[in-house]
């Protein structure tokens, strides 16, 4: 089974970090950060995921990867320009993950709508880690952390 899971944390000296073991990517985040701050880290932090990690996207046949040529994989965080707005909106395409945060948003508030939005995501079997040579899907046994 994969599994993502957000995290509020009181965090020294960083906003955000990450930790991944078979099936699971847990990502913290600092709770007193706004959303402005949370998402710029949280862009980094992606983004050295998907540079260090092995997690790929499968679309309508194509496995996408962070050195894809065409369609490198990546997240990308913003603040909403609505308000009111969701808590968390995700939008996914080919090759790209786009997680849209309300700019009224607290940090508890973000992890509690995105756990659940990123689980419903990642039910729809398009993507899957590759650890130590195992491809690891949804159907795979659990998690090693939980």
């Amino acid at each position: 089974m994969l599994r993502v899971m957000y995290e509020a944390a009181e965090l020294n000296g960083t906003i955000s970090d990450w930790q991944e073991d078979r099936g699971l990517l847990r990502v913290r985040v600092a709770r007193h950060t706004t959303p402005h701050q949370f998402t710029e880290s949280l862009n980094e932090t992606l983004a050295h995921v998907l540079a260090s990690a092995h997690w790929c996207q499968y679309w309508n046949g194509e496995v996408i990867s962070v050195t894809s040529p065409s369609n490198p994989l990546r997240v990308n965080f913003q603040v909403s320009d609505f308000d009111p707005a969701p808590v968390v909106e995700i939008r996914e395409r080919k090759g790209l993950v786009a997680v849209h945060v309300s700019p009224t948003a607290n940090v508890d508030e973000f992890v509690h709508a995105l756990n659940p939005a990123l689980e419903e995501l990642l039910a729809g079997g398009q993507w899957f880690q590759h650890w130590n040579g195992e491809i690891v899907t949804m159907d795979s046994p659990t998690a090693a952390l939980t």
